[in-house]
C-alpha cells in the first residue's frame, strides 16, 4: 500500500479545471460542467464542480460508493430539488439523474470511494429532458490531464455516453 506520509493539502485556485460536459442549444447558448480533481488516486476521487445554469447530467453511476455536498446554487432531478447545503449519498452501483442545474448554476464537492469510473443510466429521461430544453451534447476532447493509471485501464480512447468525450481534439 502507498503511503504519502503525510496531509496532501491543495487550495482549490491552484487546480486546473477540466470541462467535462458540454451542451448546445436551439438558441446557440452553451451550458458546461466543469470539474477540479483535487485528488485522483486508484483508491479515491475528490473533486469540484461547477455547473453553469442550464447544464445537464445524464443518469449515471459510479464505481465506488459517492457522496455529494451543495456549496452553491441548485440542481435538479424532476421534483427533486438539491440546493445549497444539501448531501446527495450513493452507494456502488447506484444511479441517479438526470439533473440539470438551476438558473444560478451549480457549484459542489464531490468525493468517490474507489476509482470512479463513470457508468451510464437509462437514458430514456436524459433524452426527454435535452428534447424539452431544445439541447444537445457537443463532444468534448479527452481532458489532458488524466492521469496514467486511468489510460492504462481505459485506454486512450475511453469514452461513455457519460462523458461524450471524442477521440480527436
Amino acid at each position: 500500500m502507498f503511503v504519502r506520509g503525510g496531509p496532501s493539502i491543495k487550495h482549490l485556485d491552484d487546480v486546473p479545471a477540466e470541462e467535462m460536459l458540454r451542451y448546445e442549444f436551439a438558441d446557440g447558448h452553451t451550458a458546461s460542467i466543469w470539474e477540479k480533481w483535487i485528488e485522483l488516486t486508484p483508491r479515491y476521487f475528490a473533486f469540484w464542480n461547477k455547473w453553469d445554469p442550464g447544464a445537464i447530467s445524464s443518469q449515471h453511476g459510479h464505481t465506488g460508493d459517492h457522496s455529494n455536498f451543495i456549496l452553491a446554487g441548485e440542481i435538479r432531478c424532476g421534483d427533486i430539488v438539491a440546493r445549497a447545503g444539501t448531501h446527495i449519498m450513493l452507494e456502488w452501483g447506484d444511479v441517479f439523474g438526470p439533473w440539470e442545474a438551476g438558473p444560478q448554476g451549480c457549484e459542489l464537492y464531490g468525493f468517490i470511494a474507489g476509482e470512479g469510473q463513470p457508468f451510464g443510466g437509462d437514458t430514456s429521461a436524459y433524452e426527454a429532458l435535452l428534447q424539452e430544453r431544445g439541447a444537445r451534447p457537443v463532444p468534448l476532447p479527452m481532458p489532458k490531464r488524466l492521469p496514467p493509471w486511468i489510460l492504462a485501464k481505459l485506454g486512450n480512447g475511453f469514452t461513455s455516453s457519460v462523458t461524450q468525450w471524442s477521440t480527436s481534439d
